[in-house]
């Protein structure tokens, strides 16, 4: 069965409490204001972009961004 926002609905495997900076609430607030997901997809989706790109890096693989239009391409570093 999947939710309105398009994501899986799964069981939870685990919870957790987190304690956000500033910038990373005022990052997921928008970002819940753009998706209409909740704050929970939205942390499980990070995470999981996450480790497929850190998976990718640590392979000696480089992440580029390409921007739309200008077509100028960026190289994504995780710090």
């Amino acid at each position: 069965m999947a939710r309105d926002n398009g994501s899986p609905q799964q069981g939870v495997a685990d919870r957790i409490t987190v304690g956000l900076v500033t910038r990373a609430a005022e990052d997921l607030e928008r970002t819940q204001t753009r998706t209409g997901f909740s704050k929970t997809d939205i942390v499980n989706r990070a995470l999981s972009l996450y480790d497929f790109l850190d998976a990718a890096l640590a392979a000696g693989d480089e992440v580029i961004l390409r921007r739309k239009g200008s077509g100028e391409c960026e190289l994504i570093r995780l710090l």
